[in-house]
């Protein structure tokens, strides 16, 4: 599909119509009906556009499903994401299940577990109970560190997308592919904030919000849902004790054990009132001096979605596509996916 493929590729270099028609020789208004559809460019043309984005003429003929439909959650209101961006991260998000459905349909749908029911949960002031409620809608203890929370979402039908994206206030987002839930994080992120991030869209999938609900209210109650959902009230007075004067350095290998930052850990210990808003305050002005507001140093080790280069290695090693197929899908060299495929050499 070369309108939608023109389209990404423009988005993904930063280009507005006007920069790419400069650099590709034709008018901004041909650029328009390129993406549109309404026109389609002659090979010279073609290999021009090419040129101008840095890729091959090959990648603008990448076939795209017209089966799949998407259904792309909001951005945030105060979003400080420019327009062409948003369209940047719904394109990506659509290139890149567009690969992934590929290789369900040639293993076969059954490849992907059910997804949990979304929007199915009732929403209540509690939201303690709010995250022992999504705990048990997902399958997981309702106490105790989740280890591996992409990967673990993934066994349970839920879509995890990376998208690589320059700003700092893109942090994630949801949606659907065929119905099945999707969320989208930005890698650049710490593997702590990742995981808070992927907490927070769950709130947003699974919960029934409120139609008259303002959203900085619906984004309030999400964070908190998701604050409690990696570290439930009992795991913060079992670990932290039911009462400190001061905020310690020991704590720091509790926010590891839940796979937390420090700034969550301490938020969570003056909500459930183990230490005092003071002690809180003193703090985060303490955090904020080291710059940890925006970048505290990670403790963890990052957690990657696996589930889409597992399907792809496994359909050439059954010799379901080809290996240059599966390098085109994964957008790998050749000889990546052959050192992956070589199961005979572990």
């Amino acid at each position: 599909m070369f309108s939608k493929n023109l389209k990404y590729y423009r988005l993904k270099k930063g280009l507005t119509k006007k920069a790419l028609a400069d650099k590709a020789n034709v008018s901004p208004m041909a650029i328009t009906n390129y993406e549109s559809g309404k026109r389609k460019p002659d090979m010279d043309t073609l290999k021009s556009l090419a040129e101008a984005l840095e890729v091959r003429v090959s990648d603008f003929l990448v076939m795209r499903s017209e089966t799949i439909k998407f259904s792309h959650g909001e951005f945030r209101k105060n979003s400080t994401l420019s327009q062409s961006q948003q369209e940047f991260v719904r394109e990506s998000v659509e290139e890149y299940f567009g690969r992934f459905m590929t290789a369900v349909d040639i293993l076969g749908g059954e490849v992907l577990p059910d997804a949990p029911s979304c929007h199915v949960l009732e929403l209540s002031a509690d939201d303690e109970g709010n995250a022992a409620l999504l705990r048990e809608h997902l399958g997981f203890s309702k106490d105790g560190p989740i280890e591996e929370l992409i990967g673990k979402l993934e066994n349970k039908g839920i879509l995890i997308y990376e998208c690589d994206i320059d700003n700092r206030s893109f942090s994630g987002m949801n949606g659907f592919v065929n119905d099945r839930p999707y969320i989208v994080i930005n890698p650049r992120m710490s593997p702590e904030r990742i995981r808070s991030t992927i907490a927070h869209e769950l709130a947003h999938l699974m919960f029934i919000w409120p139609e008259n609900m303002p959203e900085k209210e619906i984004e309030d109650k999400a964070t908190a849902i998701s604050g409690s959902f990696l570290f439930p009230k009992f795991d913060a007075l079992r670990e932290l004790g039911i009462k400190r004067s001061s905020i310690t350095r020991d704590m720091t290998l509790v926010a590891k054990e839940y796979g937390i930052s420090m700034m969550l850990l301490v938020k969570r210990s003056e909500i459930v009132k183990i230490i005092s808003a003071s002690v809180a305050r003193n703090f985060y002005i303490r955090a904020s001096q080291k710059g940890w507001r925006t970048a505290e140093p990670s403790r963890i080790a990052a957690e990657h979605p696996l589930l889409f280069e597992q399907l792809v290695y496994r359909a050439v090693n059954e010799q379901e596509i080809s290996v240059q197929r599966g390098a085109e899908l994964l957008q790998q060299s050749f000889d990546e996916v052959i050192s992956m495929c070589r199961l005979n050499e572990v």
